[in-house]
């Protein structure tokens, strides 16, 4: 199985440097600093220019002083060499230090930004990319940012700092021979700027592949149960290795050109080092240069060669930074289309909760509508049960109510005030829903429940389990209310996790309880007992279920019917089923049918 290789167009200069402005921009901590930083640099790199002069003076002044060799000169010259290297040393140390420091806090930074952002977008842009996709934002390409600010970065600034050392103390010695070095690595600048206008496309497409990949896996792993039991492990292996292969093909190509980019590196090099011994030699013939300062500009020369061959590698790594950075800023500066009003909204007035829906038609991006013209109140206090076909777009109606998604038209209003007017903390706390799939997380039963109240003791814990009629289900578990449920929920049943989210829900003591088919993964014996608790729980509260089974319509103050997407029906249920041609009393006489 072959995967097309993606190409695109290549980035202008201007744009990388766009990106990496904005990345910056993002994190001001790493400019914490920075002028110390700069200068422990600058020590750090003079020591190394030490050893060349100190081997300059001590064969000058040293081994070929008049009347022989020097020893104290020699002497005096090691001392302080060692002396400066000994503060290289130190200073280097400091530098690494503030570096790796100041870089982590920025980086923790942008993982926190990042991770919020993604919470704050909405259903919809998270549903239409992978999760382990949106996973790899937060911590492949953070990490890959992470690397080259902690190493690159690094070598960046350490070659900096070596170079303008080096090109000042090679000018002092020979401003020849300065040229010559300076005239071989000139072309190397053409050269690398084509190289990396085609990494920054290639690092891009890598980042993607690593996403994708991450995709495939997460997926994989979390969908083990159903890869075994349809015996499709073979299609799932193929799958993953398909991923892997593209994933190793983008880092080859990538790769194939970084290693192309440091070849022309070390060319220049080799003929920097050749043109210094020739002319040094010509220049030495004639009596323009010593003996230990045609040696010390070989070391000097092979000091302005190292950080140029970094440079090239350090630049290479930018780009694949730059990459990661652009997915993180995808995210960061994508707008949420459900946002938070924050200050500029209104908290829900207290008391009971009603609800308006004002002519809301709803549709996903690129397909048909999912809702039309609904437009309808619910009393405060009221129990209702929203019913239809699977595809009705009933999950919608709660979505929309919750505002995990906005209408496409209309309007949901909460006791008389637009959702988009009222801020998400008071929203949260007082409009609960409960899934249908009853998420749980990797914690104890007692730790699930208490997301939704931090402070209740076990105590109150306990009592709100025996108010449900659940306390001898937690007793019977492993460790009671200690019991761990695992990665989402796996150690519990699928009914004992909607147990768990449905006990979570009632501790939050909502206004507005929204049950999205929250009972249809419970066998029909727990699900009596529920509905008898459930009675009392949301009596006083405004509670819409979106109802599969129809026994929960039957409990209900009324019943409201959705037939693609329209509101067909509405009324109590005695009324609603002795209507014999309605949609809602075939409904009911199915339902009666499967539970015989």
């Amino acid at each position: 199985m072959t995967t097309a290789v993606p190409t695109g167009p290549i980035d202008a200069p201007a744009t990388r440097l766009g990106v990496l402005r904005r990345g910056l921009a993002l994190s001001p901590e790493l400019f914490t600093g920075l002028a110390g930083t700069l200068g422990l640099a600058v020590l750090a790199t003079a020591g190394r220019v030490a050893v060349p002069v100190a081997i300059q003076q001590g064969i000058d002044k040293g081994l070929l002083a008049d009347g022989g060799p020097d020893l104290g000169v020699i002497t005096l010259v090691v001392t302080v060499t060692a002396g400066v290297l000994l503060l290289t040393m130190v200073c280097a140390y400091l530098m690494n230090v503030r570096l790796f420091t100041v870089s982590e806090t920025a980086l923790a930074g942008i993982r926190v930004r990042t991770f919020r952002h993604i919470h704050d977008l909405s259903m919809l842009h998270q549903q239409s990319e992978r999760r382990g996709a949106l996973v790899s934002r937060v911590t492949g390409d953070v990490d890959q940012i992470s690397q080259f600010l902690q190493f690159g970065g690094l070598l960046f600034i350490l070659s900096v700092g070596q170079l303008t050392v080096t090109t000042a103390v090679m000018l002092m010695y020979s401003w020849q021979l300065t040229l010559v070095v300076i005239a071989a690595f000139a072309p190397l600048i053409v050269v690398v700027r084509i190289f990396q206008r085609r990494l920054s496309v290639m690092y891009l497409h890598v980042r993607e592949s690593v996403g994708a990949m991450l995709g495939v896996i997460a997926e994989s792993v979390v969908g083990a149960p159903v890869v075994r039991a349809y015996g499709i492990q073979r299609r799932t292996a193929d799958r993953l290795d398909a991923a892997i292969d593209r994933n190793r093909r983008m880092q080859f190509r990538a790769q194939k050109n970084n290693v192309t980019s440091m070849g022309f590196g070390e060319l220049a090099a080799g003929l920097a080092l050749a043109g210094v011994i020739v002319a040094g030699t010509i220049l030495g013939a004639g009596e323009q240069l010593t003996a230990g300062q045609l040696t010390a500009f070989l070391f000097l020369a092979t000091l302005f060669v190292q950080p140029v061959q970094v440079a090239t590698e350090v630049l290479n790594e930018a780009q694949n930074a730059i990459a990661g950075w652009r997915r993180v800023l995808d995210v960061i500066e994508t707008e949420p289309d459900v946002a938070d009003p924050s200050g500029a909204g209104r908290d829900l007035p207290d008391g009971p909760i009603d609800v308006t829906f004002e002519h809301v038609h709803f549709a996903y991006p690129g397909g048909p509508e999912v809702l039309t013209d609904v437009d309808l109140t619910v009393r405060a206090r009221t129990r209702v049960a929203v019913v239809g076909e699977t595809g009705s777009g009933k999950t919608t109606f709660a979505k929309l109510l919750t505002r995990l998604m906005d209408p496409t038209t209309g309007r949901v209003l909460l006791s008389g005030v637009p959702l988009p007017e009222v801020r998400f903390d008071s929203l949260r706390r007082r409009v609960v829903m409960v899934p249908q799939d009853g998420f749980l997380f990797d914690a104890t039963v007692a730790d699930n429940v208490r997301f939704a109240r931090p402070d209740l003791s076990d105590v109150d814990l306990e009592l709100a389990f025996t108010e449900l009629g659940l306390i001898d289900w937690v007793e019977s578990l492993a460790d009671g209310l200690h019991t761990e449920v695992g990665e989402r929920g796996e150690a519990l049943s699928v009914g004992e996790r909607q147990l768990v989210a449905l006990a979570r829900a009632y501790v939050a003591d909502p206004d507005l309880l929204v049950l999205d088919e929250a009972t249809s993964a419970v066998d029909p014996a727990t699900e009596v007992r529920l509905q008898r608790t459930l009675d009392a729980v949301t009596r006083g509260r405004t509670t819409i279920a979106i109802a599969h089974r129809l026994s929960t319509a039957q409990s209900a103050d009324e019943v409201i019917v959705v037939d693609r997407g329209h509101v067909v029906q509405r009324g109590p249920h005695a009324t609603l089923v002795s209507e014999s041609d309605s949609i809602y009393a075939r409904l009911y006489a199915s339902w009666l049918e499967q539970t015989r």
